[in-house]
Order: structure tokens, then C-alpha cells, then sequence
């Protein structure tokens, strides 16, 4: 019996001992071994071995990140092993591509072709167009695609990672790419694939020197002259990839590619259509070079006047005046070529006669006048546009259009849009039930951008709840935290850190903190200077939350003071009045730091001090004093405004504001808050540019000294690459407290940022103080003059910002900005780039709203230099618009 036994089981630890073998040379990385271990085994070992696989990756992948070493070692022979025990091109195919065996490490083809080369050929093709359908892995795995290719005998896949992966192989540094591509025999099948992915293929965005060994353009037309590859399919592609549209760095190889061809007449001429779609819609260089090859056929007559009316009607819409200023003269040389075409091309001139640029508009005019036709049609077509025309232009155009050229007569006089002021929106109750507490605060624990409303509601939830019943808001708290790494024992014993906001408070509530730090970050952070605002509020911040976290340990207080009564962080002196009362009521001692931070919070109200004196409480003859004098921000309390120092550190020179002292801050606050009040330069060195929303709803009242602390982030967005730093802008133009020379240097600064999103948010906040009526529009002026002069503002930008507050219909605001600081350009003591810019701009916004001003001064030294250029021709426009409004306005 047990010798039968002992002969039955012999064959199976014989079984056994290949497999064993295997999974050692898996797990030791030994992938080049295996192929020669695999290859003994049968179907049936394979499917078992598979089976010991799987699970072997199960367990490497559940490892954690301490284990990588091991994963990295093994994962190479686990995808050879594993594609030798597949019998399947898919299952097989799903093996090798799975991204948790691949990492960052390359496949090991050599190993893999081994272990499947007793495959059929047609079994090796399916798996190649497998691997190529991948798109994660393709372009990683053409190396074995095309060996697999080779072996099967089957086309090779046109996937756009298996291009990707063709094209990237093809240049080495020995061999040119036009060799590569000659010696390739997938480049015929492939090359017309280049043109139809969805995103150009990266290899060939590396255009480089067209003389130079990697320049594919250069590559492919020697290879379209040698006729290894279809001269017409590349054109084709191109113009139809060109179409397809897309932005000018994904279409730029393409147009280099087509320029390259250097197409002749007779193959522009057949894709005339194309280049006209082109000139409409495309880029500015692609449109560009469609209409350079239209121009070309027009000047051999190989233009119809009706398919370059067309194509005038688009290109003269465009917004860039080097297009519509080379449609002008295209449009001119043809009539002057063919004037019998006067009657189809003239009435196009309409388009410009609205252009942007009354540069534009005057040279549509002359063409007009030179190539007029006694057609009247012609005329009333181009009368019915010349309203459009800017006034300087209008009395021109009557005398060359005739008398319906003229204006309609506009009797309701201009009426300046602004937006509706920001509204002062009420900040909702705290939670009513203990469920609806614990969801809040999951909710604002486990989200990065929790609003002030959101945190505020949440953390006077907490307070009142643990005050009516802690028990029952703990069983409500606990499971909506589950996961939070302070409620492990065993992973809290090993921290000793603070616990961030508002989870110090709930885990008060759990009684689940970690161990006391030796050295609490609070007040570390409360006895470090820095130049650095964000420290500074992140330690108030931190010592309201510990102050109420201490109180549910003890005495839980029963609602919080400092709880805004908006969602701007502003609280009305009134319900702060009303809560003192009810802690008197109550018997209870307000918490320092809670009603120093109420005291930040409070809007000013001077018809409130007299209620608060009434409760006749230290608190009460507090914020009754507060409401005085003693809670003017500092830039009020001074006599004269924050100084404006200069600061050189490793920036290029820009302005930083003083803030100076708040005397009450500094001797009566807690000592935490004392940072708040001191005298502060900001030079640039912040940490931490988040919580903007954070940071008003601290300061709601103050926003002068928020605006000084933030000036450094938005001369970055300025001068250099910086992004976000504006942010704050609109929350200071909604927020409280005067809006003195930091907010609007701050503005400033921002209209001349250099992402657009950035000069937005400046445009939001001036137009935001304009509806308000707290708008000071030469002080305004003149700092942007101060900053044109310094470097930190470019017109360019500033025009830009100026037209879009012009273009929601605050010309009038525009141009009392623009009035003061314009002097500083005309003088000359600024860089002289992009001043014609702003002077159109100013001339727009005194023409549209008829504004009566004298002239800023410097504009008529300008005006009489003499010349055409843009800066001469803006200066006399403008000169001319004020003296016409001037004369217009009512004595």
C-alpha cells in the first residue's frame, strides 16, 4: 500500500520541481534562464505554472513601496514566464502590456522572442497587432512589434503608439534620418500615417536646422524626389492635417513640412479651395502662408475676383492686422491688375471698415477711394458699412461714399456699464443636527479647497454640538472620519505633530490626538520674522482651533464669537454685540483668541460703539473701542500714506509697501495675533500662495495691509513667470476697509500680469471698486505710470487688460485710468513699446463715450513729429477726438 502510494506521487514532485525551478529564477530576476526552462514543459504544466504566476504577482503587487527592489527584480522574468505560459495572443498580448509589470523598465525582447518562437507565424502576427492596439505601451513595445512583424510575415501595424515607436527608432547618431528612412521597409506604408494621428508624432516636433541629419521635412521631400515616397500623398497630408486645425506648435511641422515641398503652380492651383479654409480659420503662420500662395495665383490670374471676394470677406475679420494689412494690398494689386473686378472685390472693404485698428480702417478707405466704381450698388454697400469707421474717419467717408455714409443721429447720450457691485452674501447657520455636523466636517477634512463658508459652518458646528452633547456628535463624528491617521493608535503613536484646522478640534472631540509635540508649531511659528505674510496667519489660524479644542476638553464653550456673518470672513458688529450679551447671559469667559480674531473680523460701524459700551463688559468697552480709534487699520491712522520704499534683493527693482504698526494688535492682542500688527515689507520670499479666501476672511476689514502683504506674489505675475498670484484681487476689491494706495498699486501691478487669467482678475477688481465708487482713477494712473517706468508693467499688457474693462462697457473708467498715465509714456520716461497700443485705446474710449478732458500732457509734442507711424497716428486720433468733444459739449 504505500509503495503504490509512494510510485503515484513520484511524478508529481517530479511535476513539481520545474515549477519550483521557474518561480526561483522569477523571483531572482533570472528572465534570461527561463526560456530554456519553459520549453520542456507541455500544455497542461504551462496552464498550471500560470496558475503559480498569478498569484506570485498578486503577492508582489500588494507589496508595499518599501519592496520595490524585489517587484523591479522580478517583474522582467514575470512577463517572460507568464507570455510563455499564455496560450492565447490576447491573454498573452494582456500580460506583457500590464502596467504593473512594466514600471519604468524596458521589456526584455530578446528573452520574450525566445520563449515565443515555437509559435505559428500567424499566432506572432495577431500578437503584434495586439501589442500595437495598446496606446499606453505601444510606442515602448515597437521593438518587439517589429521583430514579431518579421517573423509573422504580416503588414505592420499603423497604430499611432506603433508610429510613434517607429518614428522615435528611426534616427540614431550614426545613421542620418534620411538613410534611416531610405533603408526602412515600413517607410512607404508608414510616412502617410504621419498625417493622420491625432497629435503630431513627437520625433517629428524636432524640426531642428533644416540643413541638419534629423530635419524630417529636408528627409522626406529627398525621399518624395527619389519616388520612395508619393510627392502627392505628402501634400495631401499635409493641407488635410493643416485643415484638420489644431494650435500653431502642433501644426507647425506640418507647414515646414509643406513649405519644404515648395508646391508649383499647377499644385497650388488645384488646392486653391483649401488654401481659402485656410486663410479663414487656420493660425496666424498657416493662414499666412495660404495666403502667400493665393496671392501668387492671383498674380497669374489663376485667382476668380469671386473666390478672392471670399476669401477677403474671412481674412479681413481676423483680429491680426499683418493678415488683413497684406489682404489690403492683395486686394489693391488685383484691382489695379483686373479693374473690371472693382464691382466684386470693393464691397468687401466693408469688413475692415469695423476693424479695431483705425490704421486699417483708413487704408480700406483710400483703396475704397482710389477703385471707386460708378456702380451704385457698389457705393450703398459701402455706405451701409461706414458706420462702422471710427469718427476721425466718418466725415472722410461722407466725402467719398456720399451723404448715406453719414451716421445716424444718436440722441440718447453714452451711458457708462459697470458690474453690479459685489454683493455681501449672509453665511448660512451652523449644522442643526449632529449627522449633518459630521458630514460637513468629513467633507471639509477631505477637501483641499474648502471654502471659508464650508470650514466656518463646520467648525462653529463642532463647538455648539460638543457643548449641547459631545457623546452623541462623537458616535456621529467617528465613522464619517474612519481613516484619518490620528484615530490609528498604532500609526498616531509614531507622530507628534499639531493636527491641522479643524481636525485638532474634532479629534478634541474624539479625544484621539496624537502625542504633544516638544516644541508646538504655533508657537514656534509665533516667534519667527519673516518677510513672508503666510506664517503669520497660518499661527492664528492654529490658535483659534487648538484655543477650541482645549475648551471640549474641559468646557466646551457654547458657540463661537468669531464666526463671520458673511462669506467674505466680514462679521457685523451687531451680532457680535448680541453674542457678547449672551455670554454675559451665560456666565461665560470668551476665549482670547477667538474674540481677537471677532475683533479682525468686524465690520466698521460707528453707530454700533454705543451698544457695545452698553453691555458693560470688558469685552463690550473692547470692541466698543475697537469700533473707535483704536481699530483703524494703520495705513487710517497715519497721517500721511504707507511709504513707498524701493527694495533690491536678487528681483529686478519693483516697489514693496510698509505697512506699518497697529499699536492695539501689538499690546492687547494675544500673542499669537502680534504678528499681525507689526510693521512689515514683503520683498517676495513667501512659502505658500494658497488660501487666499483664507487670508481675506482674517484681515475682512483691512484689506490695505493685505493688498501691501500680497504686492510681491503679483510683481512676480508681472515681471516674471509667476501664476495665481492676482487671485486675491477681486476677494480685496469685495473686501472691507479703505481702498487706499496698496490696493490700487496692487491693481496696478496686476492689469500688467503676464498670463491673461492673471490680468482678468485685475481687470475684475478694478471694474469691482469702480461699481463700488472707490475707484481713485488717477491715483490708479499714476501708479501704472510709476510701474510703466520701472519696467514692471509692459503696455502691451496693460492695452490688453484696458480693452477688455473697455469692452464690458467702462469707457469712461478706461480712459480716466488711461488719462493720467499716459504722460508717463509721452515724456518718454518709460519704453516706448506699445504706447500706440494705449493710445488707440484711449481714443476708442474717448470716442465711444464723448469724455471731455484736456490733452495728457507730452501728446501734442508727439502728435507734431510727424510721420506715419502708429504711435504719430494714435497721438493725432486721439488729439482730434478730445478737441471734437470738447467743442461738442455743452457750454
Amino acid at each position: 500500500m504505500n509503495a503504490t502510494a509512494q510510485d503515484t506521487s513520484a511524478p508529481a514532485a517530479q511535476t513539481d520541481l520545474p515549477a519550483r525551478e521557474i518561480l526561483a529564477a522569477v523571483r531572482a530576476g533570472r528572465a534570461a534562464d527561463l526560456p530554456g526552462l519553459l520549453k520542456p514543459l507541455d500544455r497542461a504544466q504551462r496552464r498550471e505554472l500560470l496558475a503559480e504566476l498569478k498569484v506570485l504577482r498578486a503577492d508582489l503587487r500588494s507589496q508595499g513601496w518599501e519592496n520595490w527592489r524585489e517587484r523591479d527584480l522580478a517583474n522582467p522574468a514575470l512577463v517572460v514566464a507568464g507570455a510563455g505560459c499564455t496560450t492565447g495572443a490576447a491573454a498573452a498580448a494582456s500580460w506583457i502590456a500590464a502596467r504593473d509589470l512594466r514600471r519604468w523598465q524596458a521589456l526584455p525582447t530578446g528573452a520574450l522572442l525566445d520563449v515565443l518562437s515555437d509559435r505559428e507565424p500567424r499566432w506572432l502576427g495577431d500578437l503584434a497587432h495586439r501589442l500595437a492596439a495598446r496606446a499606453a505601451t505601444a510606442e515602448q513595445d515597437y521593438p518587439l512589434i517589429r521583430v514579431l512583424v518579421g517573423l509573422a510575415g504580416c503588414a505592420m501595424p499603423t497604430t499611432d503608439g506603433c508610429l510613434e515607436g517607429w518614428a522615435s527608432s528611426l534616427p540614431t547618431y550614426r545613421t542620418p534620418l534620411v538613410d534611416a528612412l531610405r533603408s526602412d521597409p515600413y517607410t512607404a506604408e508608414l510616412v502617410p500615417r504621419l498625417f493622420e494621428t491625432a497629435e503630431p508624432v513627437t520625433s517629428l516636433r524636432w524640426l531642428g536646422e533644416p540643413a541638419g541629419p534629423y530635419h524630417w521635412p529636408t528627409a522626406l521631400v529627398a525621399l518624395a524626389e527619389e519616388g520612395l515616397v508619393d510627392r502627392t500623398a505628402l501634400l495631401d497630408g499635409c493641407t488635410a492635417r493643416l485643415l484638420r486645425g489644431g494650435t500653431a506648435p502642433h501644426l507647425k511641422p506640418y507647414l515646414a513640412i509643406l513649405q519644404a515641398l515648395h508646391p508649383t503652380a499647377q499644385e497650388e492651383r488645384e488646392r486653391a479651395a483649401d488654401w481659402i479654409a485656410l486663410a479663414a480659420d487656420a493660425p496666424s503662420a498657416v493662414a499666412g502662408h495660404a495666403q502667400q500662395a493665393l496671392a501668387r495665383l492671383a498674380a497669374a490670374g489663376g485667382l476668380a475676383p469671386r473666390l478672392l471676394a471670399e476669401m477677403s470677406l474671412t481674412v479681413l475679420f481676423r483680429p491680426e492686422k499683418k493678415l488683413v494689412r497684406a489682404q489690403l494690398v492683395l486686394l489693391g494689386r488685383e484691382l489695379v491688375r483686373d479693374p473690371a473686378a472693382a464691382p466684386e472685390l470693393l464691397p468687401v472693404l466693408g469688413e475692415a471698415f469695423g476693424h479695431t485698428d483705425t490704421d486699417i480702417q483708413e487704408r480700406a478707405l483710400k483703396l475704397a477711394a482710389a477703385h471707386l466704381v460708378s456702380d451704385p450698388h457698389v457705393r450703398a454697400e459701402l455706405a451701409e458699412s461706414a458706420h462702422l469707421l471710427s469718427p476721425l474717419h466718418r466725415s472722410r467717408a461722407v466725402e467719398i461714399l456720399g451723404p448715406d455714409a453719414a451716421p445716424a443721429a444718436v440722441d440718447a447720450p453714452y451711458r457708462e456699464i459697470l458690474p453690479p457691485p459685489p454683493a455681501q452674501v449672509p453665511l448660512a447657520p451652523a449644522p442643526e443636527s449632529v449627522e449633518e455636523t459630521a458630514e460637513l466636517v468629513a467633507a471639509v477634512v477631505n477637501s483641499r479647497t474648502a471654502s471659508v463658508e464650508e470650514y466656518e459652518r463646520a467648525l462653529d458646528g463642532l463647538v455648539r454640538h460638543a457643548h449641547r452633547d459631545r457623546a452623541a456628535l462623537a458616535a456621529a463624528l467617528r465613522p464619517a472620519l474612519a481613516g484619518r491617521w490620528w484615530l490609528d493608535p498604532e500609526q498616531s503613536h509614531h507622530y507628534t505633530s499639531e493636527l491641522p484646522g479643524i481636525e485638532h478640534v474634532a479629534a478634541a472631540v474624539l479625544d484621539a490626538r496624537p502625542a504633544a509635540p516638544a516644541h508646538p508649531p504655533g508657537r514656534a511659528l509665533a516667534s519667527w520674522r519673516s518677510d513672508c505674510h503666510h506664517p503669520a496667519f497660518h499661527v492664528v489660524a492654529h490658535a483659534r482651533v487648538a484655543e477650541a479644542a482645549r475648551h471640549i476638553a474641559g468646557r466646551p464653550l457654547p458657540f463661537l464669537l468669531a464666526v463671520p456673518t458673511h462669506t467674505s470672513g466680514s462679521l457685523d458688529p451687531r451680532t457680535l454685540i448680541e453674542r457678547l450679551a449672551a455670554y454675559a447671559r451665560l456666565g461665560e469667559t470668551p476665549g482670547p483668541a477667538d474674540f481677537a480674531q471677532a475683533l479682525l473680523r468686524t465690520r466698521r460701524d460707528p453707530t454700533a460703539i454705543p451698544a457695545a459700551a452698553a453691555l458693560g463688559t470688558p469685552e463690550g468697552d473692547r470692541l466698543a473701542a475697537w469700533l473707535g480709534e483704536q481699530g483703524l487699520p494703520a495705513a487710517v491712522t497715519r497721517r500721511t500714506a504707507p511709504a513707498v520704499a524701493r527694495h533690491y534683493d536678487e528681483w529686478p527693482e519693483h516697489l514693496t509697501l510698509d505697512t506699518g504698526e497697529r499699536p492695539t494688535v501689538l499690546r492687547r492682542f494675544p500673542k499669537p495675533f502680534r504678528e499681525l500688527g507689526q510693521a512689515r515689507m514683503a520683498t517676495g520670499r513667501c512659502w505658500d500662495g494658497d488660501g487666499d479666501a483664507a487670508l481675506v476672511a482674517t484681515l475682512p476689514e483691512d484689506r490695505e495691509t493685505l493688498a501691501a502683504w500680497s504686492l510681491p506674489a503679483i510683481t512676480s505675475c508681472a515681471l516674471h513667470e509667476g501664476r495665481g498670484g492676482t487671485t486675491v484681487l477681486p476677494l480685496l476689491a469685495a473686501a472691507g476697509g479703505p481702498a487706499g494706495p496698496a490696493l490700487h498699486l496692487a491693481v496696478a501691478t496686476g492689469l500688467g500680469a503676464r498670463h491673461a487669467e492673471d490680468r482678468l482678475r485685475a481687470v475684475d477688481a478694478l471694474l469691482a471698486l469702480a461699481a463700488r465708487g472707490e475707484l481713485d482713477a488717477v491715483r490708479l494712473g499714476s501708479d501704472l505710470g510709476e510701474q510703466l517706468t520701472l519696467g514692471t508693467v509692459k503696455p502691451n499688457r496693460l492695452a490688453d487688460s484696458l480693452r477688455t474693462a473697455a469692452a464690458t462697457g467702462a469707457c469712461a473708467t478706461t480712459w480716466s485710468v488711461l488719462a493720467a498715465a499716459l504722460p508717463a509714456l509721452l515724456a518718454g520716461t518709460a519704453d516706448p513699446r506699445g504706447t500706440g497700443d494705449l493710445l488707440e485705446m484711449a481714443a476708442d474710449c474717448v470716442e465711444e463715450s464723448a469724455a471731455v478732458s484736456s490733452h495728457p500732457a507730452g501728446l501734442a509734442a508727439v502728435a507734431a513729429r510727424g510721420g506715419r507711424s502708429r504711435l504719430v497716428t494714435q497721438a493725432i486720433r486721439l488729439g482730434k477726438a478730445l478737441d471734437r468733444n470738447q467743442e461738442l459739449a455743452p457750454a
